[in-house]
């Protein structure tokens, strides 16, 4: 079976392993190391035009693997403190540390994003920044449950469902909507220089 413990899910997430999967607060991820994205690419038969996202537990994370000026980063960290955690991808340009297998018909961009799921970001503090995207075959609904996930990606490590209860109740004993799933893709702007320009709608607007 697929479904593995805490520990066993972050340990293949940190070395790579496996591909893994994990709840977010829009659908769940299928996330791999930044460089081993081309694993995501053959299991969802997905185009390479199409790149992956990089999430992260943190901003700081995930600051590293993007390049601007000394005004633009202060305009990235604005928009930041507004709306991370949560369900917005931006789109930046990326520094030399972003692995081309991320964005592989484009590398000099990179789309970033931390999380709204105390799950999700207790994961990737621990594994590092992964290369993320839903999980499916390319032009198919987003998977949304462990199950369906089992079934149709045998391959992706999942948690269990005791592991993923007491994941629950460790990070918030009392309900959150942090752990909740809103079952909608992030918004996606991209910074073309001097503005956002919106790529995909989704809850937040800039």
């Amino acid at each position: 079976m697929p479904q593995v413990s805490l520990a066993e899910l972050i340990e293949a997430g940190r070395t790579g392993s496996h591909l893994i999967s994990f709840p977010t607060d829009t659908v769940p991820a299928l996330a791999a190391r930044p460089a081993q994205s081309g694993l995501i690419y053959a299991a969802k038969q997905r185009s390479e035009t199409k790149p992956l996202i990089l999430m992260g537990g943190s901003p700081e994370d995930l600051w590293p693997y993007v390049q601007g000026s000394e005004a633009e980063f202060a305009v990235w960290r604005q928009v930041v403190e507004q709306y991370w955690p949560g369900a917005l991808t931006l789109v930046l340009p990326a520094s030399d540390r972003l692995p081309r297998e991320m964005n592989p018909t484009d590398p000099t961009t990179i789309g970033i994003r931390v999380p709204n799921s105390a799950i999700a970001r207790h994961i990737l503090s621990q594994t590092g920044p992964l290369a993320t995207t839903s999980v499916n075959r390319s032009g198919e609904p987003p998977l949304t449950t462990i199950a369906a996930i089992n079934q149709h990606f045998p391959e992706v490590l999942t948690l269990s469902q005791e592991a993923l209860a007491q994941l629950k109740n460790h990070l918030c004993p009392e309900g959150s909507d942090a752990l909740s799933a809103s079952g909608l893709p992030s918004t996606v702007a991209k910074w073309t220089g001097n503005h956002w320009k919106i790529l995909r709608q989704g809850a937040i607007h800039l």
